[in-house]
């Protein structure tokens, strides 16, 4: 069977830069190991898969590793290539998830996803996870990921893993958000997967559901601007909604092809 794929570039206005995602439209769902297959062969952070059905569109998402309860970019490229690619005329996109109803709402060149908020709480720092940075945090939360609160953007940028130690801490689909005030937007965030192919997720739509509620409340304001730090980069435009949150951002397109499953 023959299947198109396309290659987009996530929270970015710029070819090369932000996370790429593979997305596969399907007319109906393939076994799961043949989508993990699939993930594995595009080497991308994710390969999303989706099957339109009336007015509902069903969106699952592959790492290299094992499928994602959720994951923003790989949402925002879905969206990008339903709107762009596949001409539909809507500007509210609706989608169901294992994580419950997202919707993308695109607003000119933009998609702002409406993710679920995961308020992350004080926690102890596991002491793998302490060993295996070069820099201690100031504060330590967790909601789905632990998110390790920084003073300064630079303490964000050089932060190193000890990936021998580092791969010995089980977070199943969670990770590890590194995250502080930033110099020219409201903060700034990297993201790591202990035991993951990827060590370093280049844009983590996701985390923002936990960094959006902290910083919206940190700074006493709900609409925030932010930047990951990976040497893709990528901005954010945030929202905070109580007990959702609004994450925005660009996309570009590199590839349309196909791909052959026999």
């Amino acid at each position: 069977m023959e299947y198109d794929i396309y290659q987009v570039d996530a929270f970015t206005d710029k070819l090369f830069n932000g996370n790429p995602a593979c997305v596969v439209p399907l007319k109906k769902w393939l076994d799961d190991s043949t989508l993990l297959n699939i993930a594995k062969e595009n080497a991308v952070p994710e390969t999303a898969f989706f099957v339109k059905n009336d007015k509902n569109i069903h969106l699952r998402w592959f790492t290299p590793d094992l499928e994602m309860d959720l994951c923003g970019h790989a949402t925002l490229a879905t969206a990008h290539v339903i709107k762009k690619h596949l001409n539909n005329p809507s500007n509210i996109l609706n989608f169901k998830t294992h994580s419950g109803e997202v919707n993308v709402e695109i607003s000119k060149d933009k998609y702002f996803l409406d993710f679920p908020s995961r308020i992350p709480v004080e926690t102890d720092l596991p002491i793998n996870l302490e060993k295996s940075l070069n820099i201690k945090p100031k504060e330590v939360l967790k909601s789905r990921d632990f998110v390790l609160i920084y003073d300064k953007e630079e303490d964000i940028r050089n932060i190193k893993i000890d990936r021998n130690t580092f791969d010995k801490i089980n977070l199943g689909t969670g990770g590890v958000i590194v995250t502080a005030p930033g110099k020219n937007v409201d903060f700034v965030s990297r993201f790591f997967t202990p035991r993951a192919t990827l060590l370093e997720d280049p844009v983590t739509g996701s985390a923002h559901c936990s960094l959006i509620p902290f910083w919206s409340s940190f700074f006493k304001k709900n609409k925030i601007e932010a930047l990951q730090l990976s040497k893709r980069g990528g901005k954010l435009y945030c929202e905070n909604k109580t007990d959702r949150v609004l994450i925005g951002g660009n996309a570009r397109t590199f590839l349309k092809g196909k791909i052959q499953i026999t």
